[in-house]
């Protein structure tokens, strides 16, 4: 797998991306040169260093409060990345189960559940992402919930497609007839062998749920406002989008990256796990 990843340019640039931003997250307070919560209007909207009116101790610049960019711009990406990592967990194993039970016992299970898929998927995502977070409130925790109930459907989906096809296989039937409980067949024998579109399904959902979270903070229902996330930065920067632009750009960049780095090794993913693409 490794040697494969190697060879192929854009896995390879999505792999370093994920590696980078994961670094620079966990080294967060080595990192940051200054507390990126830490006001002095004194210094409000310094340029960037490159420009006339900057300086080497605020390399981004400031913002409109005087806090440096570069330090809220490395503590962000913990925000992004532990919202990222933690609701795909959660959507993942709410829908991976809900899938599994669907297409195993079919019949009302099954109605059930994709009547639950097919009700959440006519509501628009960013309307149904506003719906809770207004109901449970602004908060790390929370946004975790939104992305768990948000993308549980896409898993549901497709486990429940992969089980139908694979329930009635020889090895299903054979490790039936020895005795073996419904719980052992779907989760130790049905579930292991459809697990690769699932893993490519959730490398895309982390980079949509950076979207989602950087959509919510614009709009002011992400985190508490004292807490540093990229979508903040775009929506406080969007002010001085003319006059001193360094303080959207950057937080924009940095989405596009991460998220750039997400897909591109998603989609590198998806070529080496599908059997179908082994020679393409």
């Amino acid at each position: 797998m490794w040697k494969k990843l190697l060879k192929n340019k854009s896995g390879l640039i999505g792999i370093l991306i994920m590696i980078g931003v994961i670094s620079v997250a966990l080294l967060s307070p080595f990192l940051a040169p200054c507390d990126p919560n830490e006001q002095d209007i004194s210094i409000r909207l310094k340029g960037t260093v490159w420009e006339e009116s900057g300086d080497s101790s605020h390399l981004l610049g400031t913002d409109q409060m005087g806090r440096d960019i570069l330090s809220r711009l490395i503590y962000g990406s913990r925000i992004s990345l532990i919202i990222s990592f933690m609701g795909t967990i959660v959507g993942g194993a709410i829908g991976i189960t809900m899938g599994c039970f669907s297409g195993y016992y079919g019949g009302k299970i099954d109605s059930v559940i994709m009547r639950l898929v097919d009700i959440q998927l006519a509501f628009p995502f960013i309307l149904l992402a506003i719906f809770i977070v207004s109901v449970l409130g602004a908060g790390v925790f929370n946004i975790i919930i939104v992305a768990g109930i948000s993308s549980w459907v896409r898993y549901a989906r497709l486990v429940r497609g992969e089980i139908l096809s694979v329930k009635e296989i020889e090895y299903v039937e054979a490790i039936r007839s020895m005795g073996a409980g419904d719980l052992r067949i779907i989760f130790r024998h049905i579930l292991p062998n459809i697990i690769s579109p699932v893993l490519i399904v959730a490398t895309l959902e982390m980079a949509r749920i950076i979207l989602m979270e950087a959509a919510l903070s614009f709009l002011g229902l992400g985190v508490p406002a004292h807490v540093a996330t990229w979508g903040r930065m775009l929506s406080e920067g969007r002010i001085y989008i003319v006059t001193n632009p360094w303080i959207a750009i950057f937080p924009g960049l940095a989405i596009t990256l991460t998220v750039l780095g997400v897909n591109l090794f998603g989609d590198w993913l998806r070529d080496y796990l599908d059997p179908k693409l082994k020679n393409v």
